[in-house]
């Protein structure tokens, strides 16, 4: 009786020990998905999802990794404009992921367009666009999981820190490197050069304090998080020139004045209007990186 007692709890202890069909089955599911994943993202950092996709790898378990989801309307016909500046941004933070050293299958960047998964955008009931949705390695989305777009912006480094938030994997955002400001600086040193050539036996301006301060004024700070001085001075003298845009096309409608002088200040203000509320945007943009408007310049 005793050899029988035995027997009976060396197999309870061993079939406990040994893992059931439905377990192995589920481990080797799981990782198929991760290998799927992870090839998909080593050949491009967003990967495109369309329904079947979709539920496959995101709804259907088991799934112990995170994916970002950008809900967008890529395609001409549709006119979103926002859409691809966000995807711009998007892409910049899914980038910086995978290319970085601290790269893992914790987390996955992806996006789904509206012609090519229409039925995931009435799965989840939805009926805009651009979305970021986070569904997270365990259980469903919930409401801090859904980007606030509208409250936030687009722009990278914002959407890593929502990430970091919802996801603890924190990215540090690498942009492209952007020759405008180098090639800018570029283009003033030879004006200046030049004009310091031409002027040669007359360099008294160099010594010009005014000159100097009036060249400073051309510095932007390319932060959101910080400005210089002269940044304040630029924006006064750039809405200062909107507004006084805006004050000759009214005195264009309402003064007495003959029509040629009221012709003359019709353009003058449009003028003064479009080019400096087009700088004004420009700079905006320079600085929040993601602001969805320019106008001319932008």
């Amino acid at each position: 009786m005793f050899y029988k007692l035995l027997i009976v709890v060396f197999l309870a202890v061993s079939l406990q020990g040994t893992p059931s069909d439905g377990q192995k089955k589920k481990e080797t599911l799981l990782s198929e998905k991760v290998s799927q994943m992870m090839e998909w993202a080593s050949k491009r950092a967003v990967i495109r999802m369309n329904g079947e996709k979709f539920r496959r790898l995101i709804r259907a378990p088991p799934r112990n990794y995170s994916v970002v989801i950008m809900f967008t309307a890529l395609q001409p016909q549709r006119q979103c404009a926002v859409c691809k500046q966000a995807d711009e941004e998007y892409q910049i933070l899914a980038n910086s992921w995978r290319y970085s050293n601290a790269f893992t299958n914790r987390i996955f960047f992806a996006t789904v367009d509206f012609d090519e998964g229409s039925d995931v955008f009435q799965m989840l009931n939805m009926n805009s666009a651009p979305t970021f949705i986070n569904f997270p390695a365990k259980g469903k989305p919930k409401r801090a999981d859904t980007y606030e777009l509208q409250v936030r912006g687009f722009a990278a480094e914002q959407l890593a820190r929502w990430v970091a938030d919802r996801t603890d994997v924190h990215i540090r955002v690498i942009r492209p490197p952007n020759y405008a400001g180098p090639l800018m600086l570029g283009l003033l040193l030879a004006f200046i050069g030049s004009l310091a050539y031409l002027r040669r036996n007359n360099l008294e301006f160099l010594f010009n304090k005014n000159v100097w301060a009036f060249s400073a004024l051309s510095y932007i700070h390319g932060s959101s998080q910080a400005q210089f001085v002269a940044e304040t001075h630029i924006v006064l003298l750039f809405n200062a020139a909107v507004t006084l845009g805006m004050v000759l096309l009214h005195e264009a409608v309402t003064s007495d004045l003959d029509i040629g002088k009221r012709k003359i200040m019709c353009v003058a203000g449009i003028g003064l209007v479009v080019l400096f509320f087009s700088w004004l945007l420009s700079i905006f943009r320079a600085k929040y990186h993601g602001y969805p408007y320019s106008f001319l310049l932008g």
